[in-house]
């Protein structure tokens, strides 16, 4: 069943069930009276004298050239297939409904002076699975995404390629396929397809969706890891947390409390223990943690004003009568976003690192045995799981530093300053796969050392986590091929199993 969406009111939880459950989406149908009034004021500037920017006239540098109105269809579509210049891979499914569900939110605020039948031919290649074929690279996040755009615009015209049924078609043949015909655009509407931060903003929110889930997960692995190393919970004490006020912070340790109540591990050790502290990385995690949700929830929030918002140009402000130039399209608010959630999930993946360093060291780890294999010298055990993690935190840390700082000038100066959100949102797929891999490591460490507890126990919440992964990994006792294991770890964070049924702080700062 399709998604309805009203612009200017999507919330980040429908935007992310969109993209998980890759439902079909379609505007509320009380858009379509702004959409048309745009649309009707746009076909009255097309047919007058005046200059109107991308109405008719040439575009970006060519801005000054006048368009006759014969022409302004041949002008939009030559606009189209002169900007189709993306490479490298196609976008993944997901990704690209997701981008044209942020189109449709964009063009239902009634600014962009599109025809309603162009709403309804990306509401229809949603719900029929006509997905343009989309190369990632290309885009410098300013004037909009213009070549990711482009490519999912040529196929609402029957140009370049698309995907049905599982098959890469070109894109007449696969409109066809589905019962569509292309579209023949109208006067600005090429310029308001490819104007825009869709792009950038679906692979900037799915960057945020996925290091949510690896921030709770954090929350998780910590627990059972202090427990692990047999680590005090003192720090975790509700006033600490509150004389300080970070949001972020009360709620990883309110949330890490909960999940280590009850635990025998814990009770066993609390009174006569000669440790008076743990290292940083047991000891500040709502710190560290609870900072990098502060830092994704600002992120949340931008990025969901941005994901309502419209973002092409020139705008048509029915009211006012007007179609005036500005600058929208530009994507630093989105590059900004990005770049923050790179920031909070290099730092969720370094001091979980730490933490799994600590298990792995019997220096450090408090009467674990080394690399906690139960015969060590024979076997390594998780020795080499650990320089893993050290490898892809390290790989995180050099993907965290900023894009948006990286302007260059393009389009013969006209577009002299870029945000790089394209670059910026795109490697955070990357970053969140490699945090996977780091807290599924951890996870799979912390259930070694906890077993090396018994009989005393856990507590009944990560006794539940523990039969989870239990329930994917066996312990390990003896050598073996790892490469499996910790596949299936990393999956256990990217799809939530690991945390499922747990109460964990949320996206909106609600616990």
């Amino acid at each position: 069943m399709a998604i309805t969406l009203t612009p200017g009111e999507a919330t980040l939880e429908v935007l992310e069930t969109l993209w998980r459950t890759q439902a079909p989406a379609k505007l509320d149908p009380t858009a379509r009276p702004k959409v048309e009034a745009a649309a009707d004021l746009v076909r009255e500037a097309a047919a007058g004298n005046a200059a109107v920017y991308g109405v008719n006239t040439g575009f970006g540098k060519l801005a000054a050239v006048k368009i006759a109105s014969k022409d302004t269809a041949t002008l939009q579509r030559n606009l189209i297939l002169s900007h189709c210049c993306g490479v490298g891979q196609p976008l993944d499914a997901a990704t690209t409904r997701l981008m044209m569900a942020l189109k449709l939110l964009s063009l239902g605020r009634g600014a962009s002076g599109v025809a309603w039948t162009t709403v309804t031919q990306i509401e229809a290649m949603l719900e029929t699975g006509v997905l343009p074929v989309i190369p990632e690279q290309g885009s410098v996040g300013a004037s909009g995404d213009l070549a990711p755009l482009a490519h999912m615009a040529a196929a609402m015209i029957g140009e370049g390629e698309a995907v049905h049924q599982g098959t890469r078609l070109p894109a007449g043949e696969a409109l066809t396929r589905a019962g569509l015909s292309p579209i023949v655009l109208g006067p600005k509407e090429g310029l308001a397809l490819i104007n825009g931060t869709q792009f950038s903003t679906a692979a900037a929110l799915i960057g945020l969706f996925n290091a949510w889930r690896n921030a709770q997960a954090a929350i998780v692995t910590c627990a059972l890891s202090t427990d692990a190393i047999m680590g005090s919970t003192a720090p975790l004490v509700d006033a600490i947390h509150t004389l300080r006020g970070h949001a972020g912070q009360i709620d990883v340790a309110r949330a890490q409390s909960f999940l280590m109540a009850g635990s025998e591990i814990r009770e066993s050790h609390r009174d006569g223990d000669t440790r008076v502290q743990d290292p940083y990385c047991i000891r500040c995690q709502a710190q560290v943690t609870g900072a990098a949700i502060d830092l994704l929830r600002f992120a949340g929030r931008t990025l969901e004003i941005e994901a309502n918002a419209v973002t092409d140009n020139p705008l048509v402000l029915v009211e006012e009568g007007l179609i005036v130039s500005g600058g929208n399209f530009h994507a630093e608010p989105v590059g900004f976003a990005a770049d923050q959630i790179a920031v909070a999930a290099a730092e969720i993946g370094a001091i979980a690192q730490r933490r799994v360093a600590l298990m792995v060291d019997p220096t450090l780890s408090f009467d674990l045995p080394p690399f906690l294999t139960p015969d060590p010298g024979l076997n390594s055990g998780l020795m080499i799981a650990e320089v893993t993690t050290a490898a892809l935190m390290s790989e995180n840390k050099h993907l965290a530093n900023p894009c948006t700082t990286d302007s260059t000038p393009t389009s013969a100066n006209q577009e002299d300053h870029v945000s790089m959100a394209a670059h910026a949102a795109m490697r955070l797929r990357r970053m969140n796969a490699n945090l996977n891999v780091i807290l599924g490591v951890e996870a799979m460490c912390a259930a070694q050392g906890i077993e090396f507890r018994a009989p005393l126990r856990t507590s009944p919440a990560l006794i539940q986590v523990m039969a989870a992964i239990r329930d994917r990994i066996a312990s390990v006792t003896t050598d073996r091929f790892m490469a499996p294991d910790m596949e299936a770890s990393a999956t256990m964070i990217a799809d939530g199993s690991l945390t499922a049924d747990l109460s964990l702080p949320t996206l909106r700062g609600v616990q």
